[in-house]
């Protein structure tokens, strides 16, 4: 039985692999209601993993299926709850990035939604280790 209750621990979806982590935070009902089931989503963010790797320097690629996603025709951006995710994924350091692709992205931005494919090609330009 999921009672609910005026508290309750924030959760987060993770931007890379869709999985949902516990922040750490505690949400609170102000007007101290039972609004509020045990865990609530509040938003994305980065796993821990996740988290790890973007602050080490490396970008995730995140293969998305555009046939099968929605994107807003007036942002003309795919939004992480939009995105389709093939289950495909792939961490590439922000200098290499830069380079593969020769778009400059922020700083801060820890993911790219790629077309199927895009790991792909990038796995056949690396050399097999023996």
């Amino acid at each position: 039985m999921d009672e609910k209750s005026h508290v309750s621990l924030e959760q987060q979806l993770c931007l890379v692999c869709g999985a949902t982590f516990d922040t750490g935070s505690i949400l609170l009902d102000r007007r101290m209601r039972a609004s509020m089931h045990r865990h609530t989503t509040t938003g994305w963010g980065l796993c821990p993993e996740h988290q790890r790797l973007h602050e080490q320097g490396f970008v995730a690629l995140v293969e998305c299926d555009p046939r099968r996603g929605s994107v807003s025709s007036a942002a003309k951006r795919l939004r992480p709850d939009q995105a389709y995710r093939t289950g495909r994924l792939a961490h590439i350091r922000r200098e290499a990035f830069a380079q593969v692709f020769d778009v400059a992205i922020d700083a801060a931005q820890p993911v790219v939604f790629v077309e199927p494919g895009v790991i792909e090609r990038l796995q056949a330009m690396v050399p097999p280790v023996d």
